[in-house]
């Protein structure tokens, strides 16, 4: 891939958040982008107001003529895309230069200091606070985010030339391009069984994802089998959060370093994960060099990162969360997260499944992190990529879910569940397109509050 020669990027799946932190990336420097892809967003109209041409039809006559001269542009493709895309193919047949978002990542990366955050849970929130932490540090960097960052309305960081933050994906062993200098696992739990089959395949893979760096370079939750600095919240650890309290609505911390203790250090995000997910971010940061002071002041000012435990309504009547979680071990966490900051409050949880694939190997992890809310109710599984399979659906998935206040709606039904329910904090959960209909549930429940 040269840069130098690259003119127009063109994107097949331009709509999804990796793909989209890097179409934003190559606009940045100057290039011509535009892409493909399935269905409007909020996101793709937050690309195409930056001016990037994209459209919804797989149709070769839909793309501007420049972005089908071969010497001058590069394809970027999701690994998503089924192998019958007639955009792909044509790309294909006329010996494009075709790359993986992965392979495009670790070669912008390779030149740089890496910073690269891999984990089946929390690597979104880990890097948008590495990145968070280094930017206002005033570090030269460059961060690309598998999510939208509060305060940066964007899922790219700075615009550095030496130093990058990159979200190591796992699936189809993505993460294995990368070239990290410094590296963390935030998590190692069975995910993506449709592409690895078996849990040793993953944790496999992330093996050798963490031997791309010496183990003083990898930064690793204590719970994680993998040997490099350990993180501990009021455990033992290299890096140790103690004497934790909450306070207005921040964590109040203490952090044990190799070195010294860190007095009285503030983040706002809730959740136990979260905090665990702050402290790795501190630890790499710190190893890199930033100071105690520097830590302390973007650890308080960071404000989260979009569906990651996003307040919607937030008042003395009720609460509105919406989160990304589609793995059981994410919803425990948000539930954990809930329980804390909300004791004794009855709790609403919309679920809806993503990938027929995913309910079916986490049908009972599903069944168990869904029974503990007060008031469960399932939207059809968001099929994304895959057809259906025999025998998975939510109506099945409810039949396992251990609450007799439980059921199935559809999303038109969902705004009078909304307008019904005595529920004190409501929340959302999904990686599908539950995300599009939070603004519209917001909105019912201010106006029950402006009502009452």
């Amino acid at each position: 891939m040269n840069s130098n020669q690259i003119q127009n990027v063109y994107f097949i799946g331009i709509g999804g958040i990796g793909m989209s932190a890097l179409a934003r990336y190559f606009m940045h420097i100057g290039k011509n982008v535009a892409g493909y892809d399935k269905t409007h967003t909020q996101l793709t109209d937050e690309l195409e107001d930056l001016g990037m041409h994209i459209h919804f039809e797989d149709n070769v006559d839909r793309i501007e003529k420049k972005y089908l001269e071969k010497e001058t542009t590069l394809v970027v493709v999701t690994p998503a895309i089924p192998k019958n895309h007639s955009e792909w193919n044509y790309f294909l047949s006329h010996g494009f230069e075709i790359r993986k978002r992965a392979e495009v990542l670790g070669i912008i990366t390779k030149d740089t200091f890496c910073f690269a955050v891999a984990g089946t849970h929390g690597k979104t929130t880990t890097s948008s606070i590495l990145g968070h932490i280094l930017y206002q540090s005033g570090i030269d960097v460059t961060a690309f985010l598998g999510g939208i960052v509060e305060g940066y309305n964007s899922n790219l960081i700075g615009s550095g030339k030496t130093v990058t933050v990159v979200e190591a994906d796992e699936f189809d062993r993505s993460f294995l391009h990368l070239h990290p200098n410094l590296a963390c696992v935030t998590s190692m739990d069975a995910d993506h069984l449709d592409i690895y089959g078996n849990v040793e395949s993953i944790e496999e893979s992330f093996r050798m994802f963490a031997n791309k760096v010496n183990p003083e370079h990898l930064f690793v939750p204590l719970k994680v089998n993998l040997k490099g600095n350990t993180i501990g919240i009021d455990e033992r650890a290299d890096y140790e959060a103690l004497n934790i309290r909450i306070l207005n609505g921040f964590y109040h911390f203490d952090v044990q370093t190799p070195s010294k203790l860190m007095k009285d250090v503030k983040f706002g995000l809730p959740g136990r994960h979260n905090l665990s997910n702050a402290l790795i971010a501190l630890a790499m940061a710190e190893k890199y060099g930033v100071s105690e002071d520097g830590l302390k002041a973007a650890l308080e000012t960071f404000r989260g990162v979009r569906r990651r435990f996003s307040f919607q309504v937030r008042n003395e009547k009720r609460v509105y969360v919406d989160d990304y979680a589609h793995h059981p071990t994410e919803i425990e966490a948000v539930h954990n997260a809930v329980r804390e900051l909300y004791p004794g409050k009855k709790v609403l949880a919309v679920f809806q499944p993503h990938l027929f694939s995913r309910t079916r190997d986490f049908m009972e992890g599903f069944t168990e992190s869904l029974s503990k809310f007060d008031e469960i109710v399932l939207l059809d599984i968001y099929p994304a990529r895959e057809l259906p399979i025999e025998g998975i659906t939510s109506e099945v998935l409810l039949t396992k879910i251990e609450n007799p206040n439980k059921k199935l709606v559809g999303k038109e039904t969902l705004f009078e569940v909304f307008q019904q329910s005595d529920a004190e904090v409501f929340i959302t959960i999904g990686a599908g397109d539950i995300g599009e209909m939070v603004k519209d549930l917001k909105k019912v429940l201010d106006d029950r509050t402006q009502m009452a």
